[in-house]
């Protein structure tokens, strides 16, 4: 099994930014990442983020244009289970259910998050009973 790398903070908002929008050049990463900041972040100090990110197995480069596109390398789902899985080791000593009544009970969750939790916890009961 290969070794997930995991990202952080400043790497995660770009390979969210890629995951959402898709291949990007540094430009339009640089001026997502400044919106949503909203301060001005320098390009290089982008451009540095994700020639790093490339070397680490995050990102690939596509080098066929002037402007090099840079799309994710990781998968969505598999870097937020690791994060995810991560996070609730440190956190709360494994415990899903902890973790759950916390938020559910600390956050306003709406009708049709409620109705899909629900949902996936009979999907889940009824593969346990199979």
């Amino acid at each position: 099994m290969k070794k997930q790398i995991k990202p952080t903070d400043s790497e995660l908002a770009i390979l969210q930014i890629l995951w959402q929008k898709g291949p990007q050049p540094v430009r339009a990463v640089n001026e997502f990442l400044s919106r949503k900041s909203g301060g001005e972040i320098g390009y290089t100090t982008t451009l540095k983020l994700m020639q790093i990110m490339t070397e680490k197995g995050l990102l690939r480069r596509n080098t066929d244009q002037r402007s090099h596109i840079y799309e994710a390398a990781v998968q969505e789902h598999e870097t937020q289970q690791n994060l995810l899985g991560d996070f609730l080791q440190a956190t709360y000593r494994g415990s899903a259910s902890t973790l759950v009544m916390q938020a559910l009970g600390s956050y306003h969750a709406s009708k049709d998050e409620l109705r899909m939790i629900k949902a996936l916890i009979d999907n889940l009961e009824s593969n346990n009973k199979k």
